[in-house]
């Protein structure tokens, strides 16, 4: 993973004179940027929310969520602050992610991207039929959306602890997760959504035109844009459509082409640096300074906005926006007769058979489908037996699915079965996934699944 170039490259300057980057500030960039350091965050968040909430004062961690906290004349219970704002936050990142990749990544070639966009669709019908097989005329019916989602993070981080894993491989799953995330997103936008409210709805369309517009002036003033962000963040919330579309939606205007490209700057800054070297041997210290900015915007002006806010913000949404989220929403307390009615429950069958039955044999057949078609061409260097796993990792459904679960249900009972549903299934995909892709020892493959992938 790494610290990002730029970033390293500030930190290697400060150096120099600072003695906290030197102590402080660089030990804790290496730390956070170890691959799958965040997972591993994560993870602790959701089994600190497990103890907490069946330990003796699992009382105060439904209190602690559950109080009101105003902001201006918004007054929402802590949880729904960080599901419905700090979460906006995550999915902008992803709507930025999907952009670039749309524009500049693996979305952006057809060709390469046939295959995992397929899968993806097959990641999502399947456990969605398996869920509705189970609930269909049930109370818990409206969840069939829930296993359809993959976490990018932690699949990512499990294949990361596999040595030997070709990158296409990793490339596959990458663009499989975002196709998969938009088909969670527009889920979310069309069947999790409230009744709509239209004059919020336009107040939010008038905000993001406003948005557009400053950004084709060539406005820069992040205050400005923060200020109208918010704004939209708040119409959309009050329209009915869940707020973290806002967040998408945002993501996807911010520009992802850098104004200036590095070979346009190479020249620039040649001609800049001689220009600067002749100001300050004739003494013409004013042409110098005008100089150095002109340096400094076109240095600026070779990193997108999206690539900027990414790195800016993507720390933060690591270590504290989905920890934070995991603690608040992974709590399942587990009172005498949980154990007896989750074993009977369609919602978490659904579920967890969804996750990790449903997912890989949508993924794999649905690409079979496509490559016997010739619809989309199997990786060099990657089997079938590979697919198959991946598709197991992509089971994992975690912080979207948990996220979904919350949007779906309302009634107590089914949440906790649903959330114990998608932990469980999480925990089987990774394991499973993971063992499935050593090259020495570990289980097999589900027979199914397996039999699926070995068939020519």
């Amino acid at each position: 993973m790494g610290i990002p170039p730029r970033t390293l490259g500030a930190l290697q300057v400060k150096l120099r004179e600072s003695l906290v980057t030197r102590a402080v500030v660089l030990p804790i960039q290496q730390f956070i940027h170890i691959q799958g350091i965040s997972s591993i965050f994560l993870l602790a968040a959701a089994v600190a929310a497990l103890v907490w909430a069946n330990s003796p004062w699992h009382e105060s961690y439904h209190y602690v969520w559950e109080m009101e906290l105003s902001l201006s004349r918004l007054q929402l219970p802590v949880h729904a602050w960080i599901n419905d704002a700090l979460m906006a936050i995550f999915f902008f990142l992803v709507g930025m992610e999907i952009k670039h990749e749309i524009v500049h990544g693996e979305l952006a070639d057809m060709k390469r991207a046939a295959l995992p966009i397929v899968a993806a669709l097959g990641g999502m019908i399947a456990p969605a039929l398996v869920y509705v097989l189970l609930n269909h005329g049930h109370e818990g019916q409206h969840g069939w959306g829930i296993p359809m989602a993959t976490d990018i993070a932690f699949s990512l981080g499990v294949l990361g602890m596999v040595k030997g894993i070709p990158q296409e491989l990793k490339i596959f799953l990458l663009t499989l997760a975002i196709a998969d995330d938009i088909g969670a997103i527009a889920v979310i936008a069309i069947f999790y959504s409230g009744s709509l409210d239209v004059a919020a709805l336009i107040t939010g369309l008038v905000l993001l035109g406003l948005v557009v517009a400053c950004l084709k002036l060539g406005i820069s003033q992040p205050v400005l844009y923060f200020v109208l962000g918010v704004g939209f963040w708040i119409a959309i919330l009050r329209s009915g459509i869940h707020a973290t579309i806002a967040g998408v939606i945002l993501g996807f205007v911010v520009p992802t082409t850098a104004p200036l490209s590095l070979e346009e700057f190479r020249e620039i800054a040649s001609q800049t640096a001689v220009r600067f070297r002749d100001a300050m041997a004739g003494g013409d210290l004013k042409g110098a300074k005008s100089l150095l900015g002109s340096l400094e915007l076109a240095v600026q002006s070779t990193e997108s906005s999206a690539e900027r806010l990414t790195r800016l913000l993507n720390d933060w949404v690591s270590f504290i926006v989905l920890p934070l989220f995991a603690l608040s929403n992974a709590g399942v307390t587990f009172t005498s007769g949980v154990w007896g009615s989750l074993l009977t429950s369609r919602v978490a069958w659904g579920i967890l058979l969804g996750l990790v039955i449903g997912k890989p044999l949508g993924i794999v057949v649905l690409s079979k489908v496509a490559v016997r078609w010739g619809l989309a061409q199997l990786p060099n260097g990657v089997t079938w037996r590979q697919i198959s796993a991946v598709g197991v990792l992509a089971g994992i459904g975690f912080t979207v699915s948990i996220f979904i679960s919350s949007l779906a249900f309302d009634d107590a009972a089914h949440l906790m079965e649903a959330k114990t549903a998608v932990l469980a299934a999480s925990v089987i995909a990774g394991a499973v996934g993971y063992f499935a892709l050593r090259k020495d020892g570990g289980p097999d493959l589900p027979p199914g699944i397996a039999s699926v992938a070995e068939s020519d």
